[in-house]
C-alpha cells in the first residue's frame, strides 16, 4: 500500500475499510440518523479519520445538536479538513472532507452554537475513530 492515502487504489481502500466505512468515506454515503457509534459519545479524546488516522476533531468541540450525527463546532485544525460545495440531492450544502485522504466526512452548516462560532460540523460516525485521552 502507498504511504500517500490519496494514491490508494479502490481495491486497497476496500481492503483497509469496513463496508460501511468504505460507503461513507469513499462513496460519500451517509449513515442513518441516530445510528452512529459516536452520536451520543462524550468521552474526552480525539476523533480521527477512519481512513488515514488524521486527528480531525477534539472532544471539547463536540456537542449534542440533536441532528442524529456527531456534531462539532470546529475541526481540530483548520487544515485537517477541506470544504467543497455539494449540490447533490437537489440541495446546496458544504461537504466536509479529510484533507489528507480525501475521505467524505459529512457536511457543515451555519446553525451551530453562536457563542462557538455558529458552525455545525455534522459528521458520520463511520468516518471516525476515537482515541480516548489517558
Amino acid at each position: 500500500m502507498s504511504d500517500d492515502p490519496k494514491a490508494l487504489t479502490d481495491a486497497e481502500w476496500r481492503e483497509k475499510l469496513t463496508p460501511e466505512q468504505y460507503r461513507v468515506l469513499r462513496e460519500a454515503g451517509t449513515e442513518r440518523a441516530f445510528t452512529g457509534e459516536y452520536d451520543k459519545h462524550y468521552e474526552e479524546g480525539e476523533y480521527t479519520c477512519a481512513g488515514c488516522g488524521t486527528v480531525l476533531f477534539e472532544s471539547n468541540a463536540k456537542y449534542n445538536s440533536g441532528c442524529g450525527w456527531p456534531a462539532f463546532t470546529k475541526p481540530a485544525e483548520d487544515e485537517t479538513v477541506e470544504e467543497k460545495r455539494d449540490v447533490s440531492f437537489g440541495m446546496i450544502r458544504t461537504e466536509v472532507l479529510c484533507a489528507k485522504c480525501g475521505g467524505h466526512l459529512g457536511h457543515v452548516f451555519p446553525d451551530g452554537p453562536p457563542a462557538e462560532g455558529g458552525m455545525r460540523y455534522c459528521i458520520n460516525s463511520a468516518a471516525l475513530n476515537f482515541d480516548k485521552d489517558d
